[in-house]
């Protein structure tokens, strides 16, 4: 038997869930008894879009870009070659 949950929150978080939902071709209730089902069952709370890349890691991506155009990157390595590079 199936029950009804009522949620309150900002009409601003529920348009942009909504949009989510829609380009991951899905509606907001699905996307909330998923997370629900998941969440028992895993007993953890994790959600990521995937095409998309955090702050951090795109400076570091443009940080590692800047020093092979200077020169200065290394690698990349087989295993040998990184054990080799490590311990020099």
């Amino acid at each position: 038997m199936n029950t009804t949950l009522h949620v309150t929150i900002d009409r601003q978080t529920k348009q942009k869930a909504q949009k989510l939902a829609r380009e991951l071709g899905l509606d907001l209730s699905t996307v909330v008894k998923a997370s629900l089902k998941t969440f028992v069952q895993t007993e953890t709370f994790h959600i990521e879009k995937s095409d998309t890349i955090t702050p951090y890691l795109a400076a570091m991506i443009a940080q590692a870009k800047k020093e092979l155009a200077q020169g200065k990157a290394y690698g990349p390595f087989g295993s040998k070659e990184l054990d080799e590079f490590l311990a020099s």
